[in-house]
């Protein structure tokens, strides 16, 4: 009888590799991160720009709408991830919400939001950290909400930030987040893809000077999980009546979730 106790770990390049997507590529893991960081860094000032192009401004009717089903009140505090360049920062502050941690794991773009903060004056009640969602150095059952919009299709392990954001919420906290998400009306989807692939990524490289970035994107949106699926994994992560609207025709979807 052999004894394998003491056998040789695999080489290196017997042990599988772990990839995930980036738009329509497949990377390493450990690579997605940075590959994401350098996207934003280059998109950051011209990033509400390119928001209001890519909509043609409706993303404005969805926040409102998602900082509506986040229920601002004095007393609530929001943790709010991937928050970019404030918007649902903002407009929680505005509608009467109380402390805000704006974070991003973008330091260019939570630049960009912190100076659009000073600019309006929103401080008192606001501060800013960067931020990996998959990893938030929050205190367990701490926050009343957290948010998060366009962010969560560009993290690496969804399911992570998820869990994350259930594990930070305080019994009774509701997590909500924002996203692209799959087109129900059929007559849509035809529509809906020429302006991705062909006229998004075209003005990119004519707004920010960036076409692959907006290709990225546009890319990244084909790839998030669909309504029903992202739905799952909420359960999955141990959330709570948990449910979705979908906004545009399916355009975008607003799921949420409570910590019981």
């Amino acid at each position: 009888m052999t004894d394998n106790s003491f056998a040789p770990s695999p080489a290196p390049s017997d042990v599988p590799v772990e990839e995930t997507d980036f738009g329509f590529r497949s990377v390493r893991k450990e690579e997605k991160k940075n590959l994401v960081r350098g996207v934003f860094d280059s998109v950051a000032g011209q990033y509400d720009v390119m928001n209001d192009i890519m909509s043609l401004g409706i993303h404005r009717i969805w926040k409102r709408i998602f900082v509506t089903e986040l229920g601002p009140q004095p007393g609530l505090t929001l943790l709010d991830l991937a928050g970019g360049t404030g918007d649902i920062s903002f407009g929680w502050l505005k509608a009467g919400g109380g402390p805000v941690v704006m974070t991003d794991i973008n330091r260019s773009m939570l630049s960009v939001g912190r100076d659009r903060a000073l600019n309006r004056g929103l401080v008192s009640d606001l501060s800013f950290c960067v931020v990996d969602a998959e990893a938030i150095p929050v205190r367990d059952m701490s926050v009343d909400r957290v948010s998060i919009a366009f962010g969560l299709r560009n993290c690496t392990d969804k399911l992570a930030v998820i869990r994350e954001a259930r594990r930070v919420l305080k019994p009774g906290g509701r997590f909500l987040c924002l996203e692209f998400s799959r087109v129900q009306v059929a007559a849509l989807a035809p529509i809906y893809d020429a302006w991705s692939f062909k006229v998004l990524p075209a003005m990119g490289g004519m707004v920010a000077k960036d076409r692959e970035s907006y290709q990225y994107l546009a890319e990244s949106i084909r790839m998030f999980p669909d309504q029903e699926t992202l739905a799952d994994m909420f359960r999955e992560a141990g959330l709570s009546h948990v449910r979705y609207q979908s906004l545009s025709g399916g355009i975008a979807a607003i799921h949420s979730g409570w910590r019981i």
